[in-house]
């Protein structure tokens, strides 16, 4: 029985394999999948991390990952706008931009 490739398997697996396989086993293994957070909560916090970092690209991911764990677009909005003081101006400013393009493809 042939197991399902992840979704980094399928993105970039065959370039960098390792880094694929550790990305969908331990990743979004037991690093995502563990109890002590919900799932709302994790996608918050690297969310966050993610706009205090100015890593637009996985940002992007994850803000539509966060829709899907239940964060509204006004709560992801309110975060992008807290972390201006905290992470910066131009973070926040660039993170807007890439919420309003998320938004607007769901």
């Amino acid at each position: 029985m042939s197991k399902t490739p992840g979704v980094a398997q399928q993105i970039f697996g065959e370039f960098a394999p390792k880094l694929a396989q550790l990305t969908d086993e331990v990743l979004f293994g037991p690093v995502w999948g563990g109890d002590e957070l919900s799932q709302r909560d994790r996608s918050l916090i690297t969310v966050a991390a993610l706009i205090t970092q100015h890593r637009p690209d996985q940002l992007r991911f994850h803000l539509a990952k966060a829709r899907e764990n239940g964060l509204t677009e006004r709560e992801l909005i309110e975060v992008i706008t807290q972390l201006a003081f905290y992470a910066g101006w131009p973070s926040s400013m660039t993170a807007i931009q890439v919420a309003q393009e998320v938004f607007a493809e769901s």
